[in-house]
């Protein structure tokens, strides 16, 4: 299974609004238990047991928590900038802060910025930092955040941010004052706030290179790190936001999840992240352990190449909209720990077009569809496929299945889980895919448009660019939204994804945790928030 964050970067408001935004995905590597016998990590926590009747009410400061992660190995760093894995982010977030970061709709959230402002033309942004400190004292400095910008920016050198800060012109960007920094663009971008929360773009100090004992802004500071094994951070008091509840975090790796579970059974760790959704079912029911589903964490589908035959046929892409049973692939494949979908990213996201009809089957048009098509004596496909994610080699022998109804011969063929991704972003015809959680709109840039730079449907086409352009150069949210409704709306009449479900993602808790997060996709500014939990 893949740990890496693929497909998961940065919401999106009005341009001079910082408000909360409407209701509202990292993707997926090995260590056994023993991985887990680290010094302080016995089989029981410190903290005192509450009395009957105490403990679910008000927080309870105090205890160390230990959190199960699959890990990176010996090569494992705490630069913050490198970040890469789920553990990664984890570590990241208990160090360090944000300017912004992504609420459960995908719309960006204040952090460190207090606020920010556009000019009229979309092309200058005023952000005001709020006051914070890093952990020895000092305040938190617009020097600071230019420093950071830059140096992730640095094209020498592999920080995975630095794409979504290619529109910032750092040269002409500049400190107003200690707490104002003006970010000067190179071109209108109405969602430039999506920056500011972009995957791994956090603000460390001025000329800080050295993270081996790491000084951040974030709710815990650091005690000690292994790399591979542990991280142990106690409570930063001054934190902007208010001290974390707990005394200390602990985060340590187990890269198999069997043996995840196993610890948080044996009493080796309270938390547990990701799990499989055949894990979850098994103790869902149980006193042992409590298992907390994060809604509408990955999309689930498979990938049309719309530049080849017989993909280049809009009616044959319609037609395989048309085959599948998804409630079907989402029990299957997931074991029912998912949502369908409608061939649109983002389902529940700010921009998110749910007043498109949800596509139901219709084996009968899609057969008329590929008879017009020239198919009429039948097609065959090879479906790529890997175990390099849960559900994709059980969701492809379902669809196999599904397709033989409409006439239609699936060949699933098993790729190589360490190179799939790559093998199939410009080879084959149809592939499985999935996607962590991001904002719609960095959907759109990075898959969606003629230079995106993972563009697998091969989805090429000026007057679509024309209108992604267009709405990053309308200041009006409403007006914003309906230029997206129009994009949504091409997309799901003739684009290239296929897109089945939406996948919970699964973590696990001690029965005494309390304060984990139960409506927060993976990879958003609740996801991971162990300042926010405490021991009942």
């Amino acid at each position: 299974m893949n740990h890496d964050l693929r497909g998961l970067p940065a919401g999106t408001g009005s341009p001079r609004s910082t408000r909360p935004g409407r209701r509202t995905v990292l993707a997926v590597g090995g260590a056994t238990a023993a991985a887990l016998a680290l010094p302080g990590c016995g089989g029981s926590n410190d903290t005192p047991r509450p009395a009957d009747g105490e403990g679910d009410g008000k927080p309870r400061p105090g205890g160390r928590l230990r959190a199960a992660f699959a890990g990176g190995g010996a090569n494992e760093t705490l630069d913050p900038h490198l970040t890469n894995l789920f553990a990664d982010a984890a570590r990241a977030k208990t160090l360090f802060d944000k300017l912004a970061d992504f609420g459960s709709d995908m719309s960006p959230q204040p952090r460190l910025a207090e606020g920010w402002e556009s000019n009229e033309g979309l092309d200058l942004w005023t952000i005001t930092l709020r006051e914070a400190h890093w952990h020895d004292g000092t305040p938190v400095t617009a020097e600071d955040v230019l420093y950071s910008y830059r140096r992730i920016a640095d094209p020498d050198a592999a920080f995975r941010a630095r794409s979504s800060l290619e529109p910032i012109d750092l040269e002409d960007s500049r400190a107003v004052d200690e707490r104002t920094v003006e970010f000067r663009l190179k071109r209108p971008y109405a969602e430039f706030p999506n920056v500011l929360a972009a995957f791994g773009a956090y603000i460390v100090p001025d000329g800080a290179d050295d993270f081996t004992e790491p000084v951040g802004s974030g709710p815990f500071r650091f005690v000690s790190f292994t790399p591979g094994r542990s991280l142990l951070v106690e409570r930063f008091e001054d934190h902007w936001e208010g001290a974390p509840h707990l005394e200390e975090l602990e985060i340590v790796v187990a890269d198999e999840e069997s043996a995840r579970i196993n610890a948080l059974l044996g009493g080796q760790v309270e938390y547990a992240h990701e799990l499989d959704p055949a894990t979850a079912r098994a103790h869902r029911d149980g006193d042992r352990v409590r298992i907390v589903s994060l809604p509408n964490s990955a999309m689930q589908g498979f990938v049309l190449k719309t530049d080849r035959a017989p993909f280049d046929d809009p009616r044959v892409r319609e037609a395989f909209f048309l085959i599948p049973d998804r409630r079907e692939l989402i029990d299957g494949a997931l074991s029912g720990a998912g949502e369908i979908g409608n061939d649109l990213f983002g389902k529940g996201y700010l921009y998110y077009a749910d007043g498109i009809p949800q596509r139901e089957r219709d084996i009968e048009r899609a057969t008329e569809l590929l008879r017009e098509a020239g198919y009429g004596d039948g097609l065959t496909v090879t479906l790529d496929t890997s175990p390099v994610a849960t559900g994709f080699v059980e969701a492809a022998e379902i669809f196999r299945e599904q397709a033989a109804a409409a006439g239609v011969t699936v060949e699933v063929r098993i790729g190589n889980a360490d190179t799939y991704w790559s093998d199939t972003l410009d080879s084959g015809v149809m592939s499985s895919t999935r996607s962590g959680s991001m904002p719609i709109e960095s959907h759109v840039a990075q898959r969606l448009l003629t230079d995106s730079p993972t563009n697998a449907t091969q989805w090429r086409h000026e007057d679509f660019d024309d209108l992604y352009q267009q709405a990053q150069s309308t200041r009006d949210e409403t007006e914003r939204t309906a230029l997206y409704e129009r994009m949504q709306r091409r997309l799901h009449a003739e684009g290239g994804f296929l897109i089945w479900g939406f996948a919970d993602w699964i973590v696990a808790t001690a029965p005494n945790v309390r304060g984990v997060s139960e409506d927060a996709p993976a990879n958003t500014l609740d996801w991971a928030r162990f300042d926010r939990v405490w021991m009942a």
